[in-house]
Parts: C-alpha cells; structure tokens; sequence
C-alpha cells in the first residue's frame, strides 16, 4: 500500500464531524450494493453487450507422434498417438478422419493422457488427417474440449528393387551391417561388377597392395582364407588378431572369408591336407564321438572365435566354404581320377550336403550372424559334352546366398556362356565369379572384365586368385578403369 496515500485518507477523515462521516458511509454502502439488484436482460443493455459467460480452457495438446510435414515409413508407422495435459477421454461422437475415411480412436494404454489413433497406410502416399473439435474431453471437465487438429504428413514411396527377381533377404545373416551389405551386393548386382582379390594366401592384404601398385585404385574387396587355423596361433599366423581385416575394413574394403579346411591325412596324424588323399570321412563328422567329429568342430571353434571377434567390431563379410565340392566327380567318363578335389566332397553330394548344412546350423547355434552366405558350382555347364552338372550337390536356397563359379584361362564366350546357364538354373540367386585367373597349365589368361561384361556376362563379382594365377597389370588395368566396376574408393560406409 502507498502509506502517502493512507495518511491524507486517514488525515481527511478525521476533520469531517461525525454526522457527516456517517452519511459518506451509508452512500457508500448503497453504490456499492447497487450492481445486486440489477435485473435487466441483454436486450436492456444499453451498451449491446452479452451476459457474462465462464470462459473454458480447451485442452492442451503436448505432443504428437508424427509432427505435421512429415515423411514417414509406413510399414513403420501404426498408429498415430496424441498426448495432452491431463487425464483424457474419447468422445462417443469423435470425428477423425484420414483423407475423408472415418477412424476411431482407443486409450494409450501407456498413458492416460494420450490417445491413440490406429492407422493402415500405404507407401508413397500423401495424408491429411483431422480430428474434430470435442472429439477429446477431460475426464473430470467434460467442458474442456481439444481443439481442432489437422496434421498432413506423408509416406516414403517404396522403390521397386533393382533385381526382383533376386532373393530380398540374406538366408541367416541378421546385423545392421549384414544386411547393409547383402542390400548393397543387391543393388549393384547386374548393374555393377564388384572387384576383389584373394589375399596370399591367408591373412594379408598383399595383392590388394599389387594391384593399387599396378592401377592406382584398390579392389572393392579382399578374401582371406582360414587355411592356416590349424596352426594358429603360431609366431607366424594368429587368426585371434583380427587387424589384417579391421585394417582393411577402416580404410573402406568389403571382406570374403574361404577355407581350405584342412584335416589330418590319417587319425593322430599332424600331416594335414584339404585336398581328397586323406582317410577322413565326411560321412562321420556328424557321427558323435569320431576322430572326424572332434577335429571338425575343434576347427569350426576356432573359426567361430575370430568370426564373432569381426562380427563385434561391426564388420560383415562373403562367406565360401567347401567351394569346388563335385570337383571331377560329375565327369561323364568315369575313371580313377574323376573324384573330387578336396576331402568335403569324398562321400559324394549327400554327405556333403549334411555337411553344410552342419556348418549352417552350428554358425546360427554360436551366434555368428554376419556371414552372407556363397556356395560355389563347379559343373553348371560350361562343357556339357564332358560333365553332368552338379545340382544335387546344391544345399538349397534356404541355406545359399550366392552362386558362384570358379573360372580359370575360360575366353570371353565360354565366361559369359557359364553366367547365362547358372542364372538359368538358380534364378532367384545373385551369381558371381568366385575366382577367376591364369590357367597355368596353358598359360592362357582368362577374359578381359570389359569382353565379358559388354557381351553381357554381369557378374555380381569377380575375385582373382594369388600367387602364378594372378593376373596380368593390362589385365587388371583393363578391369580397374573399367565403369561397370567398383572399386574401393567407390564403396559407401557399412558401419
């Protein structure tokens, strides 16, 4: 209070004589009190005024799960939840409606305070949804109201894929970085040539650098093989230190993993061997409690060990084993030497299909879920006068990602004629070369990229081997520079 202004009233007041002071006191009472005793409705308001309404609070609305102007997925988005600013209700007489359909709201039944609105919406599609005035109330002011929303929003247009046809999901492989690569791989496939190069022979880069060296761009990717893991760790090879790959994998390459799986030549024997002069039988690896049974999966732990450690760093890769099963077993003329090449496939497609199988199912047990998974035919059938093909060596679509072909010294025709029949045989399967070089028993280099893909032979890729079937600089410089092939430096991030 101004006390200036309570002295000169008090100071006033006490001057006037007290007949007087009580007759200010008694018109002041009859003003004050005449506002009672006004009766008059607004038609006898002078001033036109309207009677006096109490003035209600609508709700109030705090947030919305899809913001107005947005983009969203609509196999992502089911529903539409408002939340306002006290316990809500849903008005029985709720006008909501997307694009002129009618929906009807229901609880959250998170909050109490939010309402839901379930949606159906198709991709690639523009929306206006609106929600009536009233159509919300608080629960204890049934005259608090919200206000009326409109939200317009839209759905990303699903792209059509670039190869239908082609299976759209990986057959086990389940991280982010797994199925960013298996998309990519996707993507690219019969519109690009993805390059790479078999490292030499186990857990290097040595030939990426050769082939930087000779064209001045790396290989999208680099293959190591696990051949070695019988003997690791070894002061000359730990397949336990995963730099080699993270290494490569930081500087932007992609990763192919192989085995040449190697088993002793006899029981208790530490002469080790991949190749078919062996008594180890495929047929008794999944026997329990064989000599086969303890060496196969005392190597597949190891191999699991170094595959969970890249798996943990973010980093997915191409996965071949038991590449080349049928090797010769398929001939037409049937002699000593028509057998397979390397021990999987001694017991013949059967068993080798178990055995796969095996490795699949026990992959999936351990957790290893960064592996797209390649399967290699070795007569599909390039010469059919001499080799039956081998598709009852074939695991099956649900256990392969990837068709592959190992080409070596084949010219331009022979090269794009094994891409068309595989393509035929297994449609819905991306189809690459899995490795391709110099035939070194006639010194006969294999096709240029650029004949075979201008012929019409698009390989998903194509992956030269070490060592004396490495190929020529021209060649290489041919396929480098060529625009139909990718190249480190082109590849996006998949971490």
């Amino acid at each position: 209070m101004n006390t200036r202004k309570q002295f000169s009233h008090e100071a006033t007041a006490q001057f006037l004589k007290p007949n007087t002071r009580h007759f200010l006191c008694l018109l002041l009472t009859v003003f004050t009190a005449l506002p009672l005793f006004s009766c008059g409705s607004s038609d006898d308001n002078d001033d036109g005024n309207e009677p006096y309404e109490p003035v209600v609070e609508n709700l109030v609305l705090r947030s919305q799960s899809i913001s107005d102007g947005a983009e969203v997925d609509a196999d992502d988005v089911q529903v539409l939840t408002l939340t306002y600013n006290t316990i809500v209700s849903i008005s029985t007489a709720a006008d909501i409606q997307l694009n002129g359909n009618r929906l009807t709201a229901v609880a959250n039944p998170a909050s109490s305070m939010a309402v839901d609105i379930p949606l159906q919406l198709e991709p690639g599609t523009d929306y206006t949804l609106t929600v009536g005035q009233g159509a919300f109330y608080a629960k204890d002011d049934a005259q608090q109201v919200n206000n009326r929303l409109t939200i317009s929003f839209s759905t990303i247009a699903k792209q059509a894929p670039v190869n239908p046809d082609i299976d759209q999901t990986p057959v086990a492989a389940t991280t982010d970085e797994a199925l960013r690569l298996y998309s990519y791989l996707l993507g690219q496939y019969r519109q690009k040539m993805i390059s790479s190069v078999m490292a030499n022979v186990g857990w290097n880069t040595e030939m990426a650098e050769k082939v930087y060296n000779a064209t001045g761009k790396y290989p999208a990717m680099n293959c190591y093989d696990f051949i070695h893991i019988c003997f690791s760790p070894a002061n000359w090879i730990d397949y336990t230190d995963i730099s080699p790959v993270t290494k490569w994998t930081d500087a932007g390459g992609l990763v192919n993993l192989m085995w040449h799986f190697n088993v002793p030549k006899s029981q208790g024997s530490t002469d080790y061997t991949f190749y078919n002069d062996t008594s180890f039988k495929p047929s008794n690896v999944l026997v329990n409690g064989t000599w086969e049974n303890k060496w196969f999966y005392s190597q597949v732990d190891k191999v699991v060990a170094t595959l969970l450690k890249l798996q943990e760093k973010g980093i997915a890769a191409t996965w071949r084993p038991f590449h080349e099963g049928a090797g010769n077993a398929n001939h037409k003329q049937q002699a000593a030497w028509t057998t397979s090449w390397f021990w999987w496939g001694n017991d013949g497609a059967e068993a080798y299909k178990k055995l796969w199988v095996a490795l699949f199912d026990y992959f999936k047990q351990k957790g290893v879920n960064n592996l797209i998974w390649v399967w290699t035919t070795q007569n599909c059938n390039g010469d059919s006068k001499s080799y039956n093909r081998d598709d009852d060596w074939y695991p099956g679509d649900e256990y392969v990602d990837i068709v592959s072909r190992d080409l070596y010294g084949y010219d331009t025709k022979q090269t794009i004629q094994e891409y068309n029949e595989i393509k035929a045989v297994y449609p819905n399967k991306m189809v690459i070369l899995g490795e391709c070089g110099k035939d070194t028993d006639k010194n006969k280099e294999c096709a240029t990229i650029s004949s075979v893909w201008d012929g019409g032979g698009t390989w998903g890729q194509f992956m030269v081997w070490y060592g004396t079937n490495f190929c020529s600089d021209s060649w290489w410089k041919d396929a480098m520079l060529n625009e139909n092939v990718i190249t480190r430096d082109q590849l996006p991030s998949f971490k």
